[in-house]
């Protein structure tokens, strides 16, 4: 099966995230936080997925959890796998912010 993999003009697969359409469940949280903030969904940010992304993260209802502050399932993995190739430990303190544990993988990487 040949691939279709976009080459940028370095020669290194593209980052087309941007040119992706929104997806229905994408589009569905957005209207369910622009029904509860009473607030329109702008008409550019319904035709990419990066625009209505950044759209729904600028606009979603902040968690009052005591875990709200605590890395995504996603951002652990992702650092336990640069933890195991890169052979250097996640500090502790990481598992308990988000924040933390982002700044670990961007200098790790």
């Amino acid at each position: 099966m040949a691939q279709n993999i976009r080459k940028s003009a370095y020669g290194d697969p593209s980052n087309d995230y941007h040119l992706l359409p929104v997806t229905d469940r994408q589009m569905r949280y957005a209207r369910a936080i622009a029904q509860q903030t009473a607030l329109e969904i702008p008409v550019e940010a319904r035709h990419d997925r990066k625009s209505l992304s950044d759209w729904i993260s600028a606009h979603k209802p902040q968690d009052s959890s005591p875990f709200a502050n605590y890395p995504t399932g996603k951002q652990v993995a992702f650092a336990e796998r640069i933890s195991r190739s890169k052979r250097r430990p996640i500090p502790s303190e990481c598992f308990r912010d988000k924040q933390m544990m982002s700044r670990w993988i961007d200098q790790n990487k």
